[in-house]
């Protein structure tokens, strides 16, 4: 297992970065608020897992090791592969997924692009006794901490300014999807920032 990689960061796209170590660039999938955090040329610490399939080797990279060890928690759980996995956790942080199971939130884990109502339930029952309880404050593990505007706006447009975009290029975008954010919001969901990213960018390259 790679349990981590350290080194400058070579290139950044929507869904994944390179790191180059040792002279190698090895290609980790991460989600947006980890690519947030990163700047291209700067030097980074990524935990990763590393998933083997007949046909590919994939490394996924994490902020730190707590997101890590629930993300190949929540892959012991019948019907989760590494990319809902992964969605879960940039749809919600480690504790903010705890704490969801930990009170049977349904509502919460259907915000998740891919679960459905009767997938959250199964999941809840399944994964139950196999996160444990939110280690960080009951404030910042707190789902009501995921869905503030200010967060996701943040959020995605930091990870815009990380793939090179100038601030005002970052700040357009966002507002072109702020709409549809906002509609998830109001419904009492969560914003999808992946799926937003990717609307984001799309307006810029049209724009270009």
């Amino acid at each position: 297992m790679i349990a981590f990689v350290q080194g400058q960061i070579a290139a950044l796209a929507p869904d994944s970065a390179v790191v180059e170590v040792a002279g190698v660039g090895l290609a980790v999938q991460c989600a947006p608020s980890t690519l947030a955090g990163l700047r291209q040329g700067e030097p980074a610490r990524l935990a990763t897992s590393l998933v083997v399939r007949e046909d590919s080797l994939t490394l996924y990279g994490f902020a730190d090791d707590d997101e890590r060890q629930v993300f190949e928690l929540l892959q012991t759980a019948s019907g989760v592969g590494p990319r809902l996995a992964q969605a879960m956790l940039a749809t919600h942080s480690p504790d903010a997924l705890r704490t969801a199971v930990a009170v049977g939130d349904e509502k919460a884990l259907t915000a998740v692009s891919g679960i459905g109502k009767k997938g959250a339930q199964k999941l809840l029952l399944e994964l139950k006794d196999r996160l444990g309880p939110p280690v960080g404050s009951s404030a910042r593990g707190a789902l009501s901490a995921q869905t503030p505007a200010a967060g996701w706006r943040d959020q995605l447009q930091d990870a815009l300014l990380g793939l090179g975009y100038a601030g005002r290029e970052a700040e357009e975008a966002v507002a072109t999807v702020a709409p549809r954010a906002e509609a998830a919001i109001a419904e009492g969901g969560v914003p999808p920032v992946p799926q937003l990213l990717r609307a984001a960018l799309q307006s810029l390259n049209r724009a270009r």
